[in-house]
């Protein structure tokens, strides 16, 4: 296959297992999805989906959470870990949503990343997500499987995004992304990998990876 057929090989799989595809985090809008999102960094979305309801029961928009203390968000979100900087950033984003966005999340890659704990990730996540903006965010799913696929050198997760935009169709990004993750999450994840299973990998994926795989398996 050349490099075309693959990422053709990539979005039909992808669509013949994920025809519907579920957003992992639990939200109702834009701000609690930001929320969410932040909180997801080193989080599992299972657990980050434990700990919104009960943070949001208390302030689920900016005007009831900086209504709260920075230690009382501390303290709700903490099984998340990185509770210090994560509670600082939601009460700080908070904060600038009201005074500059009327309580509103805005809608520009700019406007997002000046917000305090809000990195390129989040921002692409809550304008794909949200806002229906076509955006390419790549967790630790993507970035390892676009490597094991031979579809970029894992050199940074910033590559990796650079050359899933430029192999896979725009209009194709926002599903895509999603659907990688849930692949990963599900086929091909980096512990207990089951080559087997993992039709994609199996079929275009870099000889190295292969190789070494395969060589685990026999030690």
């Amino acid at each position: 296959m050349n490099k075309q057929e693959k990422v053709q090989f990539v979005v039909d799989t992808l669509q013949k297992l994920y025809p519907e595809i579920p957003i992992p985090l639990d939200h109702k809008d834009p701000f609690t999805l930001l929320v969410a999102v932040l909180l997801s960094a080193q989080c599992t979305d299972v657990r980050v989906n434990q700990i919104t309801p009960v943070l949001f029961a208390k302030a689920d928009n900016p005007f009831d959470m900086v209504k709260m203390s920075v230690d009382e968000i501390k303290e709700i979100i903490r099984p998340c870990g990185l509770s210090p900087m994560k509670s600082k950033g939601i009460y700080g984003l908070s904060k600038i949503l009201i005074e500059k966005y009327d309580g509103k999340v805005p809608q520009s890659f700019e406007g997002l990343e000046e917000l305090p704990a809000v990195g390129h990730k989040t921002a692409s996540v809550v304008m794909s997500q949200a806002f229906g903006v076509p955006a390419f965010p790549v967790d630790t799913h993507i970035h390892r499987l676009l490597y094991r696929w031979n579809l970029s050198n894992g050199k940074s997760v910033a590559q990796t995004e650079k050359d899933a935009k430029r192999l896979f169709p725009r209009e194709l990004w926002n599903d895509l992304h999603l659907q990688i993750i849930w692949y990963g999450r599900e086929y091909s994840p980096a512990r207990g990998w089951d080559i087997d299973k993992d039709i994609i990998t199996k079929t275009i994926g870099r000889k190295t990876v292969l190789n070494d795989y395969y060589k685990t398996k026999k030690a």
